[in-house]
């Protein structure tokens, strides 16, 4: 596992600039999905009932820990570090000290909710918009699929031949450690430090994808630098959405299931580029 170092968030900042530029520059910025996607998982759950499933079967637990979470941060937390943002931010620490409370509450609930509640229900969220996008076959040797339950592919999910995801990213958690400092600067650390995390949450939304295209590590992180700022782009959505208090679970289906149709149009733009080179292929033969 490797490390994160406070070298490493020097080097994010002062290289951030050379980010923007070099991807603007690239074919990733051209590349068809991020806010629209966010927006897209929230219409394809809500149009889909049997998705709403995995979520349902959480509710109450997960409301009740986002409700219990808030109120102590807000009751222990927020005084303090007001006084303290007060110092450097002035009339505006008031607005980024409920930022930055938010921002802790959403960590916290979601190292809790996704290592001990949502792990499962994520998954079966994920495949089963697969299922819906007729990408069944990624799942072939990872995934039982049960015979029938044509109209309902969460029901239609067997057992897994293993577990793929990492409950609790420990990189990830230090990762937000360094950045919180940037809050103190007033409206562009706020900025830069949202804009970090989303980064930090776009590299994960493909996870189960990748398990399940069986790539190493090597070939993802060569995927994700090619496509850095689509992925930022979606991270960084995301992580404003999962941040509203009490609707953030809400958001993390929603973006599971954007993040879900944005595999599967990755697999349907590969599957024609391979039919056009195939046909391409058999005309130059002829």
């Amino acid at each position: 596992m490797v490390t994160p170092k406070v070298g490493d968030v020097t080097k994010d900042l002062n290289n951030f600039q050379t980010l923007v530029r070099s991807t603007v520059k690239s074919e990733a910025y051209m590349y068809p999905v991020k806010p629209l996607t966010i927006l897209e998982g929230i219409l394809y759950f809500l149009a889909n009932r049997s998705l709403w499933k995995p979520l349902f079967s959480q509710l109450i637990p997960v409301i009740s820990l986002s409700i219990s979470v808030i109120a102590f941060m807000f009751f222990f937390a927020f005084v303090p570090q007001l006084a303290v943002l007060t110092l450097v931010n002035g009339p505006l620490a008031i607005f980024t000290t409920v930022f930055l409370t938010l921002s802790e509450s959403s960590v916290i609930v979601n190292f809790l909710a996704k290592s001990f509640l949502l792990h499962e229900a994520l998954l079966d969220t994920f495949d089963g918009v697969l299922l819906l996008k007729k990408q069944s076959g990624l799942l072939k040797g990872v995934r039982e699929l049960k015979v029938g339950h044509l109209n309902d592919p969460i029901a239609k999910l067997g057992k897994l031949a293993y577990s793929p995801f990492q409950r609790f990213s420990l990189e990830a958690f230090i990762n937000y450690l360094l950045y919180l400092p940037l809050n103190l600067i007033p409206v562009v650390g706020v900025i830069v430090f949202i804009i970090a995390q989303g980064r930090s949450r776009g590299r994960v939304v493909h996870n189960r994808y990748f398990n399940l295209k069986q790539w190493d590590r090597n070939k993802q992180n060569n995927w994700l630098n090619e496509k850095i700022f689509p992925y930022t782009i979606f991270g960084t959505f995301a992580t404003l959405l999962e941040m509203v208090p009490c609707a953030g679970m809400f958001f993390s289906f929603t973006n599971t299931v954007g993040a879900a149709l944005w595999a599967a149009d990755i697999e349907s733009r590969n599957s024609r580029t391979s039919e056009q080179s195939q046909g391409e292929n058999i005309l130059q033969t002829t």
